[in-house]
């Protein structure tokens, strides 16, 4: 005799591809991923990592890097500066240089005129000779003469062509400061994209050793300023605050650990939540599969659907190309 089961068997809706299609909850799609590109001076080593992703590009490459993500697909891209040591000081005050590198990155990119939404970091932490995403006044990062700083970067970063800005340094009141300051000056059709969850996280490393602020000066600690790992319900008012000073899209990073973050915001919250897969977690996906570990392909788009599933309308992260590669082949 037949053992006896129930008449209902969910093993019906996954025996063959294409009813585990037909049935999927959730799909990663190339619109969902957005490209971080990192631009240097020309004065700069190329190449501080082993992988293409963190590749860093000067003006005369830019063109190329661009060009290969717009005939991928992807819509999207986010620039980050590496500068010299040289122009670094304990203020950032180069970040406020009208003419600096990511102002010179955007205006070459509006003048090929491609059809790429262009999201700009704005933060501090590539400018200053500490590493740090503030500026220190009396041993420790003053809130407020940093959000002058990052209130002036965004500006100069709005006028130079930056469709979307994205402060990341966590301090309050930021973005209702570059918020009125966009309006006032004639940019109100501009994003602001906030960083709102930066959890003061391990898994930034080969992002700070790209930019140039692996080592960080002094006895301030960025879990002075960026969110504590133990807190959920923090984020939550952090969010809030954010949209009520005028984000118009959030941030959670990292992205793998904090899944429940990103599933909280936006069942509470109607702005759109981004993910940022950051370069850590890609990092040991990308050691692990070149040990035999794991299967690279599928383990960047397994974190990226999860992404999707914990709510997450789309995804920062430096696979993007790769993952879009995997994605128009099946």
């Amino acid at each position: 005799m037949p053992a006896s089961f129930p008449s209902t068997r969910h093993r019906r809706l996954r025996q063959s591809s294409w009813i585990r299609q037909i049935v999927a909850e959730t799909a990663l799609a190339v619109d969902d991923l957005i490209l971080p590109i990192f631009i240097r001076e020309d004065s700069l080593p190329a190449a501080p990592l082993p992988y293409k992703p963190f590749y860093r590009y000067s003006l005369n490459e830019l063109p190329k890097i661009l060009e290969e993500a717009l005939t991928s697909g992807i819509s999207a891209i986010m620039l980050f500066p590496v500068i010299e040591s040289a122009k670094k000081d304990q203020h950032g005050s180069e970040a406020c240089n009208a003419n600096g590198l990511l102002a010179q990155a955007l205006r070459l990119i509006k003048q090929i005129n491609l059809p790429i939404g262009l999201f700009v970091d704005v933060a501090l932490d590539p400018y200053t000779s500490h590493g740090h995403d503030g500026v220190i006044i009396n041993n420790k990062i003053d809130n407020d003469a940093t959000v002058e700083h990052l209130t002036e970067l965004a500006l100069i970063l709005a006028d130079a062509g930056a469709d979307a800005l994205a402060p990341s340094d966590m301090m309050d009141g930021r973005v209702g400061a570059i918020r009125k300051a966009l309006d006032h000056k004639g940019f109100s059709d501009r994003l602001i994209i906030s960083y709102t969850a930066k959890y003061a996280s391990s898994f930034y490393g080969p992002f700070r050793t790209v930019v140039g602020a692996h080592t960080l000066t002094g006895l301030i600690d960025k879990k002075t300023y960026q969110m504590d790992p133990r807190n959920a319900r923090e984020a939550l008012q952090e969010a809030i605050f954010d949209i009520n000073e005028g984000a118009d899209m959030l941030i959670v990073k990292p992205g793998l650990p904090y899944l429940d973050i990103i599933s909280e915001l936006s069942q509470k919250t109607a702005t759109p939540i981004l993910a940022y897969h950051v370069s850590g977690e890609y990092m040991m996906v990308k050691t692990a599969a070149e040990a035999g570990y794991i299967d690279e392909k599928n383990a960047f788009i397994e974190s990226c659907i999860a992404f999707k599933r914990a709510g997450a309308r789309s995804i920062i992260t430096y696979a993007a190309l790769d993952i879009v590669k995997w994605l128009n082949k099946s």
